[in-house]
């Protein structure tokens, strides 16, 4: 399955992601990842975003690593409305790139990428 990228402010289904603007080593802290931050996405039994996972890249690496994984079961069933949003607490050993995936069962495979340093 390909893995589509795009600007995320044009686009719904580029999974955005938010951390905290200081990141100790060895300190847990939340990452948001939101799917439609600028464009919501519609969240309906037709068309939904079914999971996001989130992976650590860390520096001069290639090995993503697994961190979690978000399931969005309830699509529109009795107008639930869950945003395709996830958190995650996590620790990192060092700086690198956090990737997230989020699928559409239209649209397929999605990726956003950001970069964070770990002081």
């Amino acid at each position: 399955m390909e893995i589509k990228t795009a600007d995320w402010k044009h686009e719904k289904h580029v999974p955005v992601i938010h951390v905290p603007d200081s990141i100790g080593s060895g300190k847990p802290f939340d990452v948001e990842v939101v799917v439609g931050e600028e464009i919501p996405h519609p969240n309906t039994p037709e068309h939904h975003i079914k999971w996001i996972e989130l992976y650590f890249v860390p520096e001069g690496g290639d090995t993503a690593y697994p961190l979690g994984r978000v399931e969005f079961e309830a699509h529109g069933e009795i107008q639930t409305f869950a945003e395709p949003r996830a958190m995650f607490r996590i620790v990192l050993p060092g700086p690198g790139t956090l990737k997230v995936l989020a699928l559409c069962n239209i649209h397929g495979l999605w990726e956003g990428t950001k970069r964070v340093e770990v002081k």
